[in-house]
């Protein structure tokens, strides 16, 4: 038997200037994990940190980049768009189709609880807010640079930011109703391990999206893979990997669409 759980109330924004107020944060304490739950919670920076000095970025130039403050000043409105016309072509998907894209595959409500996995400076986490009203979103990341951004760039009153491990997700079992990860799964240094977290979080009836990368070259999974990730740090996925471990978990695959060298992948888990 499942027991109905108590949606959050939408705190409400006291300045647009300065981030989410620090009253969004306690409706995300309430959602980790009692042992995860700090005694004495580090907010100090306007989001949640249960990191420290812990760091599992990992140690590719590409998964150090995120930690860079100059990143995190330009990822949205030029890194992030041109790295997409890269992955994905010319003729691919804008950023506002993937924005579009994201919430059709989520169906996001006015009271659901959403989680934006990799957040970075809240590019997405913002439109999730946007329709979630009286829900809650949650954005999680271990830059802090770029979650500083976020702060900064966040004046919803239903989004509160965390930092922390995405391979070891902090919240209870079940707690999600929309779970997305976009462009950053092929970055964790550890991401079959964080699908594993996001099958676990998830609530029944709940869906997910992702976008990451997909390999359509010459060469098998196996060969350019390692490749690309020793210099990089990015993974690249085979078509069906990603749908695979998703299945396996549990979850049903809606949609999987590719588009040059990323592929969006859309999952329900039952309910």
């Amino acid at each position: 038997m499942t027991t109905a759980r108590a949606k959050p109330r939408k705190p409400r924004s006291t300045s647009p200037t300065a981030g989410p107020p620090a009253s969004a944060v306690e409706p995300a304490l309430a959602l980790l994990d009692p042992s995860r739950r700090p005694v004495v919670p580090d907010v100090k920076d306007g989001y949640l940190d249960l990191l420290g000095q812990e760091d599992p970025t990992g140690a590719h130039p590409g998964q150090r980049l995120m930690l860079s403050g100059t990143l995190a000043l330009i990822y949205e409105r030029l890194w992030r768009p041109l790295g997409g016309r890269l992955l994905m072509g010319a003729s691919g998907p804008r950023m506002r189709d993937e924005h579009s894209i994201a919430l059709g595959m989520l169906e996001i409500s006015s009271t659901d609880r959403v989680l934006d996995v990799g957040c970075g400076p809240g590019n997405f986490t913002r439109s999730f807010a946007r329709v979630a009203g009286d829900g809650m979103v949650v954005g999680l990341d271990a830059s802090r640079m770029m979650l500083a951004r976020a702060v900064q760039e966040t004046d919803a009153g239903n989004v509160a930011y965390l930092r922390g491990d995405a391979s070891t997700l902090p919240f209870s079992d079940a707690s999600f109703d929309a779970i997305c990860c976009f462009a950053a799964l092929y970055l964790i240094e550890r991401p079959m391990r964080a699908v594993d977290e996001i099958a676990r979080v998830l609530a029944p009836g709940g869906r997910v999206a992702l976008l990451s990368s997909c390999d359509r070259g010459p060469l098998p999974t196996t060969i350019t893979s390692p490749i690309v990730r020793a210099f990089t740090g990015v993974r690249i996925f085979g078509r069906d990997e990603l749908t695979r471990a998703l299945t396996a978990r549990g979850l049903t695959v809606v949609q999987q669409r590719v588009s040059g060298l990323a592929q969006f992948v859309g999952a329900r888990k039952p309910g």
